[in-house]
């Protein structure tokens, strides 16, 4: 089986976000570091060579043979938005998603163009609460 091409590596967090091109998602981009530092309290770690991953977790899949490592909240700076990955589901918080703001949401991806467009103590309440309902599930499965 094809080892996962999106691995936790030593890559330098601060270099991928200083490379960023567009300033105004780099600004963003550096604001959503501190905030998902302060939700999750964990360290950052690059994730393949563009997501920015916090905790992680090792899953087995029950459909295939496969397994691996991952992260449980995540983002990245994409061409048309900003990424945000919650390995908890986004569906699972309608009501915090429904107080976010301007955003669009996809399986456990939710996805800004700019962080004005949602309410920052809304948005950290969210990746807190997904982030720790992850950790418990994850916990009791073991």
């Amino acid at each position: 089986m094809a080892a996962l091409k999106t691995q936790k590596n030593k890559a330098s967090v601060k270099e991928f976000l200083q490379s960023v091109p567009d300033e105004k998602k780099r600004k963003d981009c550096e604001t959503l570091l501190k905030i998902m530092k302060e939700a999750t309290g964990e360290k950052a770690f690059m994730w393949g060579d563009s997501i920015v991953g916090f905790g992680d977790y090792h899953y087995k899949s029950e459909r295939s043979r496969q397994e691996g490592d991952w992260f449980i909240a995540g983002f990245s700076p994409r061409k048309t938005s900003l990424t945000l990955y919650l390995m908890a589901g986004i569906s699972n918080y309608k009501v915090l998603v429904g107080q976010l703001g301007k955003c669009k949401i996809s399986g456990s991806c939710l996805h800004i163009n700019r962080l004005a467009d949602v309410d920052p103590k809304v948005l950290k309440e969210l990746i807190v609460t997904a982030f720790h309902d992850f950790k418990e599930r994850v916990k009791n499965k073991a």
